[in-house]
């Protein structure tokens, strides 16, 4: 499958985008998941947004933040693919792609992200370690996992 990459602020998108950013995130996070919660949280206008488009549809998301604004490092959030993608590698090329965003960005930094928690061995193989015990955020178990830096030699 060949899908379309964005990678953008939030005021960059258009309002047609916008609202198809959004229904993917409801359709997965509080419908698919049952979970209802506050999906317009606030910083949204703080993240950059990757999105891979297959025509004018949503197959996968990822919000990216720099470090200080939901962790000390750089993070990922809001990772999804959307059912009609899923099983295609896809959600493996999100995540890739938004390490490879904030390796650019954030040069030498560490990721951390607050992941579910059903999802633990999927981000240990992209190299998370899981750093905390289980909590519950929404109604859902979680934890959190680092990821340490790409080092640049060199570098500190």
């Amino acid at each position: 499958m060949t899908f379309r990459w964005q990678f953008c602020a939030l005021d960059e998108l258009s309002p047609r985008q916008l609202y198809a950013v959004f229904a993917a995130r409801q359709a997965v996070f509080v419908v698919e998941q049952n979970c209802p919660y506050q999906d317009a949280d606030g910083t949204d206008f703080k993240a950059a947004h990757l999105i891979a488009w297959s025509d004018d549809e949503v197959a996968g998301y990822a919000r990216i933040y720099g470090p200080g604004i939901k962790f000390r490092e750089p993070s990922i959030g809001r990772i999804l693919t959307t059912e009609p993608f899923r099983g295609t590698g896809l959600g493996r090329e999100v995540v890739a792609r938004s390490l490879s965003h904030i390796e650019r960005l954030y040069p030498s930094q560490d990721v951390r992200i607050g992941a579910q928690a059903r999802l633990e061995r999927f981000y240990q193989s992209l190299g998370f370690v899981t750093t905390s015990p289980e909590y519950m955020e929404d109604g859902i178990p979680h934890i959190e996992m680092l990821r340490a830096a790409v080092r640049v030699p060199g570098s500190r």
